[in-house]
Parts: C-alpha cells; sequence; structure tokens
C-alpha cells in the first residue's frame, strides 16, 4: 500500500510538573497545567503491540481511521484501506483532542473494554504501549482492587497530551506525546523530528538531556496552521509537515508540505456529495492555481478554502502579484 512518510519539525512554558510511575524504574511524564475549557488537536506516538487492522487501531483510541491514515500521510484511495493489516511494532501517530481536565491537559475520550486474562499492567504496558500507567487507569476508574477485573468492563483510558498555545518558538506546531524506548537518545529523537536537543530540554522542562525508557516527552512537530472563523466546524485545524488532514465531511483534503507553514486544500478523492465548491465570480475551483506572466511580474490568482460552517464549504478568491526586477 503507498506509504508516503511524513517529515516532522515553547510557547507559555508555565510551570511544568512531572508525575513518576514506579515499574522496572521510574519514568516520566511531561504535564502541561491547564485552566480552561478550551481543546485542542494533538497526536500520540503509539507502536502497535500486535498486528492490527486500521480499523482495529481507531478503535482502540475511538477516533476515526481516515484521521490515523491522514496523520500517517497513507494513502486514503487504497482500496479498503480501513480493512489493511498493519504489522506488529509499526510506529504511528494517533490523532486526538487534548483537553484540560482537572487542571491539567490530557484525552480522556478513550475506553477499553476488558477481556479475559487482562490485567491493567498489560492494557497499560502492552495494548497502550506505555502510554498510560496501570495506576493511572486504576485511579482514573476508581478500581479499589486491581487485582480483580471483569470481562467486558469498560475503563476510561487517559492518556497524555499537551497543547502549548500551539506553537513552538513562535511557529504553528502540534504536539506529539513520544514513549522512549531503551534504544533512545535525546539528540536520536531530535534528528527524527527535526528539531533541536534544546528546543526539547525548554519544552519538557528538563534539567538534563539524560532520558529513560519509558519517560513520555512532549515532541513539537512544525505544522501549519489554518485561519478559518471560530463559526466553522474545522477551526483551529492543524496539519503536521509532510502530512494532510480530511476535512468538511470528507469533502475538503488540506495538505502541509514539508519545510511549509501554508495549508493548501483542495477537494478530496472521498469527496461524494459535497456543498459547491467554486470560488464566487469567478471560474475557479478549489486548490485552483491561475498564474498570468507580464513584463513586469506575475500576477497569480487561487481558489482558497476557508472553513466548513453549517455544511457549507467556505471558499475565497486570492489574488497576489510578484514584480519582476
Amino acid at each position: 500500500m503507498p506509504n508516503r512518510k511524513p517529515i516532522f519539525f515553547s510557547f507559555y512554558k508555565l510551570c511544568f510538573i512531572f508525575f513518576t510511575n514506579v515499574a522496572l524504574g521510574t519514568t516520566k511524564s511531561t504535564i502541561e497545567p491547564c485552566s480552561n475549557s478550551d481543546s485542542c488537536n494533538a497526536l500520540l506516538g503509539y507502536t502497535l503491540y500486535t498486528d492490527l487492522k486500521v480499523a482495529e487501531v481507531a478503535s482502540l483510541f475511538q477516533v476515526d481511521p481516515i484521521s490515523i491514515l491522514t496523520a500517517n500521510a497513507i494513502d486514503i484511495s487504497y482500496p479498503d484501506v480501513e480493512n489493511h493489516i498493519l504489522p506488529s511494532q509499526l510506529f504511528l501517530k494517533i490523532p486526538i483532542l487534548c483537553s484540560c481536565v482537572d487542571g491539567i491537559r490530557k484525552s480522556v475520550s478513550t475506553h477499553y473494554k476488558t477481556r479475559p486474562q487482562d490485567t491493567l499492567s498489560s492494557i497499560a504496558d502492552s495494548i497502550y504501549a506505555g502510554l498510560v500507567s496501570a495506576d493511572q487507569i486504576r485511579e482514573a476508574n476508581s478500581i479499589a482492587d486491581p487485582s480483580v477485573l471483569d470481562v467486558g468492563e469498560n475503563l476510561v483510558v487517559p492518556l497524555p497530551c499537551t497543547c502549548f498555545n500551539g506553537t513552538d518558538n513562535g511557529l504553528p506546531a502540534i504536539y506529539l506525546s513520544y514513549v522512549v524506548k531503551p534504544v533512545d537518545t535525546l539528540a536520536g529523537i531530535a534528528a527524527s523530528y527535526s528539531t533541536t536537543i534544546t528546543d526539547l530540554m525548554n519544552v519538557n522542562a528538563m534539567g538534563s538531556a539524560s532520558i529513560t525508557a519509558g519517560d513520555i516527552l512532549a515532541v513539537p512537530l512544525s505544522a501549519c496552521a489554518s485561519d478559518f472563523p471560530k463559526y466553522a466546524s474545522d477551526h483551529g485545524l492543524i496539519v503536521p509537515n509532510g502530512s494532510y488532514a480530511i476535512t468538511a465531511s470528507h469533502c475538503v483534503q488540506c495538505s502541509c508540505g514539508p519545510g511549509s507553514s501554508n495549508l493548501y486544500c483542495m477537494p478530496a478523492s472521498l469527496a461524494v456529495s459535497c456543498s459547491s465548491m467554486q470560488c464566487k465570480s469567478s471560474n475557479l475551483m478549489l486548490g485552483n492555481v491561475t498564474v498570468q506572466q507580464s513584463s513586469a511580474g506575475c500576477n497569480v490568482t487561487s481558489c482558497a478554502y476557508g472553513g466548513y460552517v453549517n455544511g457549507t464549504i467556505i471558499t475565497w478568491y486570492a489574488t497576489s502579484f510578484t514584480y519582476i526586477y
């Protein structure tokens, strides 16, 4: 199946605290304090514990399978892509909504139904790949005796996330919660995600570059941010470099090229029954760009996406002129 690997890239560093989980050692996770009810888009770094279909991964986190594919730059036009089997140990980015709960940023929209042989430790360490601890699941569900789990019990699975105002060093960013592996170094993680050791240390309020397997780091990924109005259902859309997102009821695809800061939106391949995508007073459709050259320079016109409002795809006609010197 086609797999276009994305290329990855702090503001308001308030006060950071760390919680500790005791297992084979002490691990840490960055927590972002918050005081309002807003939310943001965030990502989880998830390693598959076994072979799973795309739809099964989506069910684990209660997210749209299409959003997993787009976050990982996988072609959604692949036949029956939601039933494609992903191999064990594959690393994926899982898009989630990061909320403010009890004064800290976290996601509480994920639920897990227990199966025979499940333990809190196996759910936390294996099924959710260390993104949560057994103690956190126990506390979130007020479990008095963690050694007794009823089959079919519906558990809240609190997951780590951060927003940091959707920026990193003043530029648009989306944050990935990354579980440190035994072979990882901070320098290696920084290189993998096109950032620096200094930036990672600042974001995570680290006193040194030392990390431990199981630590959960907030990793900023450079992104393209939308400026859709607040009344648009996709207000706040942000797309990491090298990936894309599907919005407007699967009608519009917005992509963020490597190293870019501008969203480019066009009709999605999934589009079936959608409102008009033509710019008013022009023959341009969403995503169309025309260039007219003259002796003085180039006149560029385009039909851009302005958000999804009450079932209507908003478009706007843009013009610019570049002078030739």
